[in-house]
């Protein structure tokens, strides 16, 4: 079969298009799947440019995000047969191979029903924002009905999805933007108020929106300064949920803490990292009602970019370059 080969760490280059052995199914509960889409996420090109989580399993191949059909089954499998639909995240961290190929094999219980409304090409770019943006509103802050949260780069791939899940809870939300279309979408899928970080100051319009307190909560997708300064966008006892990682300097974690603030990491990974079965079907419920809501009309997903797999490359330098809005998806042949 085709797939996208990394064999070390290091720029796009080190990404290229190759003949691999078809996957065997590894057990009585997997499942082969014939691969018709990959969403492309950021995580896939920090992995690719730093390392993955298990570096001495190279070359691997990258990818969380796969949409595609069961073509065999293992004697145990009972959720699915060969011709359904499925939607999933799984593989593409270094440990069991991703999804920049034609097929892939995984645990019945990791996949979804593809969404009844929905291309394979638009199911594909769904599971790890849905995923992540699920995880940080509702299991490490609580977001409740009425609380006013503050979402960056609202109309990028997690942060359009957190707008949406954010109306969902009936929340009211502020969202920042690099540009007016970007905040027409923002707006369109539920935020009240647009703050253009480009033209004005993210901390004292969240603070003039809310007569001087700060939000509830406030969800960074964006890490380094924007995550510290969010410290003063945010209320005292307040709540800040980030995906990335940050050297925070002293006075700014001061702030925090003078403040009385709770600061939350999400990294939707860590059941696939640290192999944590029950955690992995907890995520793939979090699919399950996804795909409710978007047959639903409740959420929906922005493909911003369709690639051949092959150009996995350009995918790679588009990621790299930010500042998409939704998703970019790769196709398989």
């Amino acid at each position: 079969m085709k797939a996208i080969l990394m064999s070390q760490p290091g720029e796009v280059y080190t990404l290229r298009y190759a003949d691999v052995p078809m996957p065997e199914l590894s057990g009585a509960n997997s499942m082969r799947v014939r691969l018709r889409a990959a969403g492309v996420n950021p995580v896939d090109a920090k992995l690719r440019k730093g390392g993955t989580y298990f570096p001495d399993k190279l070359p691997t191949i990258l990818g969380c995000d796969g949409a595609g059909v069961v073509e065999s089954v293992g004697a145990a499998v009972t959720r699915f047969k060969p011709g359904d639909a499925v939607y999933f995240c799984h593989g593409g961290i270094g440990g069991e191979p991703g999804n920049y190929a034609e097929f892939t094999v995984l645990h019945e219980d990791y996949a979804a029903a593809l969404p009844k409304n929905l291309s394979f090409e638009q199911a594909a770019a769904v599971p790890l924002v849905l995923i992540t943006a699920w995880e940080s509103l509702f299991e490490r802050i609580a977001l409740q009905h009425g609380q006013t949260v503050l979402i960056h780069a609202a109309a990028g791939g997690v942060g359009h999805v957190a707008v949406q899940l954010a109306q969902y809870a009936d929340a009211r939300i502020a969202a920042t933007v690099g540009s007016a279309e970007k905040g027409e979408l923002a707006r369109r899928l539920g935020a009240e108020k647009i703050i253009d970080y480009t033209r004005e100051d993210f901390v004292q319009a969240a603070l003039d929106w809310t007569a001087g307190k700060g939000v509830d909560v406030v969800f960074d997708t964006v890490g380094g300064a924007t995550f510290q300064r969010s410290f003063a966008a945010a209320k005292v006892y307040g709540k800040i949920v980030t995906l990335l990682q940050s050297d925070c300097p002293p006075a700014d974690i001061k702030l925090a803490r003078l403040r009385n603030q709770s600061i939350h990491f999400e990294l939707m990974l860590t059941p696939m990292v640290l192999d944590m079965h029950d955690a992995r079907i907890a995520q793939r419920k979090i699919l399950e009602t996804g795909a409710k809501m978007i047959e639903d009309g409740q959420l929906e997903i922005i493909v911003n970019r369709i690639l051949p797999l092959e150009q996995a490359t350009l995918a790679h330098e588009l990621i790299e370059a930010g500042h998409a809005t939704g998703k970019t998806v790769l196709t398989m042949p």
